[in-house]
């Protein structure tokens, strides 16, 4: 199981956004997240929707971020994309446990547990985080690969 491709950009997008921290282009938001620049402009629609970043119109148009990178979580990116998330479809509203209506189904419970601890843990990665651990982690690599050129 795999978060779409779609999702996957979208995180891409909003790394970008958070990184650069002012207001981008979609073209170059397009270069710099390595996504198509048509399906970049679906995903900024959606990410606009969810008030996860904010659209400027006009010449000096583009997009920034709408929160603080701290603010945003996996989880909020995820669903912008995807709709709430559900380990299993009996959990949603919408689809209901066909089952058993009266809640009776003995999967509905784990199925339930499931759900809430992948949502706390996709709630428990911000942005922020992710960006900082990100660059410390580039700084290691460089400073290693320069003992070792050293050597």
């Amino acid at each position: 199981m795999y978060i779409t491709l779609e999702t996957d950009y979208a995180v891409r997008i909003v790394s970008v956004l958070c990184i650069d921290g002012g207001k981008i282009d979609a073209k170059t938001i397009s270069e710099r997240s390595g996504v198509m620049l048509r399906f970049a402009l679906k995903i900024l629609r959606k990410l606009v929707s969810a008030d996860i970043i904010k659209s400027y119109k006009g010449a000096q148009g583009g997009y920034e971020i709408n929160r603080d990178p701290s603010e945003i979580t996996l989880r909020m990116v995820i669903e912008a994309i995807e709709g709430t998330y559900y380990f299993s479809r009996c959990l949603s509203d919408e689809k209901g446990c066909s089952r058993g209506a009266d809640g009776a189904c003995c999967y509905q419970r784990a199925f339930g547990e499931i759900t809430k601890m992948v949502r706390e843990k996709l709630d428990s990665y911000n942005f922020a985080d992710m960006i900082n651990h990100s660059e410390e982690f580039r700084e290691r690599c460089n400073e290693q690969e320069g003992a070792v050129s050293a050597e």
